[in-house]
């Protein structure tokens, strides 16, 4: 019996390449999402390596980012940054964006986006 992971379901490498593309493409032109982007290194290439290092495991893929970084503790790791209710609506524009534009079954999209916003919100470490 074989399994299909949500890896394979959304295109591998290549399309989780494509989605952290897009989602920093969208942070660096969208002037509501300066706010987030003002909390990356002026060159995005670290970032997008760790996120695609952590889709890639997260969703059932090689675990990249476990493998190089150890366990992703997210949380732990944004703690220095401020997080709010705005930062993450930033940061879930971008990634909604960008998910609209990989090819996927709707369902498993909507799979996804609900699951990155939950885990969006607790990033949050502000009231405000």
């Amino acid at each position: 019996m074989t399994s299909t992971t949500p890896y394979e379901l959304a295109g591998g490498e290549a399309a989780l390449r494509s989605l952290v593309d897009r989602f920093y493409f969208y942070m660096d032109i969208l002037p509501e999402a300066q706010g987030i982007r003002a909390m990356h290194a002026d060159n995005l290439a670290s970032a997008k390596d760790k996120l695609f290092k952590f889709f890639s495991g997260w969703l059932g893929g090689p675990d990249l980012f476990m493998q190089e970084f150890g366990h992703p503790m997210l949380r732990a790791r944004h703690l220095p940054f401020r997080i709010g209710e705005s930062e993450r609506d930033q940061w879930m524009l971008c990634m909604n964006k960008a998910l609209d534009e990989i090819a996927m079954d709707p369902r498993l999209r909507d799979n996804i986006r609900a699951a990155l916003q939950n885990l969006a919100t607790h990033m949050i470490n502000q009231d405000t």
